[in-house]
């Protein structure tokens, strides 16, 4: 399922990214609007408009309304927090930060709850970067070690793993900060479970909610991301 970059466009392009990154962007579409590709889906996918055309082609038997996902999945978000949190329904607004919502020394359980009313992971929490940075530095020393010393090298490669393992479960760290912000993020990461009803959707947002998932997940500047834009 891979979408092979040529070097020689000389309009705007996507060749700079890594086409194992764009597999795991397509597959992040997939599991948001609850679709499949198949290769034959993606053979005639030349341009970034060409992938926005193939989703919603996949779409095209669902049921068509031009309601707000975004707003919907704030709605979701409000009534969850007031189902497992504890505060006036008037102060939960797009604005508001999720640091008020969320203290961290109740963080971990409080999300948890949220995400089982909701029905799906909204991946927010991430451990501290200084952490991981230092892990990975240790797992990369370890591989380096194992080269002169099996024992010492596999027991750093297994700690580092295990400290990774431990730091992205039980990391604090919010990815976004307000709650207009986490609406926007489930939108785009779980469009049909935010959708009023499941079986409808707004096509017209669906080319910027993929375009959403290319920016945020490629860390790619949004002007980059047109519709002329070539693989």
């Amino acid at each position: 399922m891979k979408i092979n970059f040529k070097n020689d466009n000389q309009v705007i392009n996507l060749h700079n990214v890594d086409p194992a990154d764009i597999d795991d962007v397509l597959l992040k579409i997939q599991r948001s609007f609850d679709i499949r590709f198949e290769q034959a889906d993606l053979d005639h996918v030349k341009t970034f408009g060409n992938l926005c055309d193939s989703v919603v082609k996949k779409l095209k038997d669902r049921q068509s309304d031009n309601y707000c996902t975004t707003q919907h999945a704030f709605y979701m978000l409000r009534n969850a927090i007031n189902v497992s949190v504890d505060v006036n329904k008037e102060f939960i607004k797009p604005q508001t930060k999720l640091c008020d919502i969320f203290p961290r020394d109740t963080r971990l359980q409080v999300i948890a709850e949220i995400e089982n009313e909701l029905g799906f992971k909204m991946k927010l929490l991430a451990p501290k970067p200084t952490i991981v940075f230092t892990l990975s530095l240790i797992l990369g020393a370890s591989l380096v070690g194992l080269y002169f010393s099996l024992v010492i090298g596999a027991i750093g490669a297994l700690l580092a793993i295990t400290g990774l393992t431990l730091a992205n479960k039980f990391g604090k760290e919010m990815q976004v900060k307000t709650l207009g912000e986490l609406a926007e993020k489930i939108s785009r990461e779980h469009y049909r479970n935010c959708r009023r009803n499941a079986q409808t959707v707004n096509r017209n947002e669906v080319a910027e909610k993929v375009k959403q998932l290319f920016t945020h997940e490629l860390y790619l500047e949004p002007q980059v991301v047109r519709r002329e834009a070539k693989f």
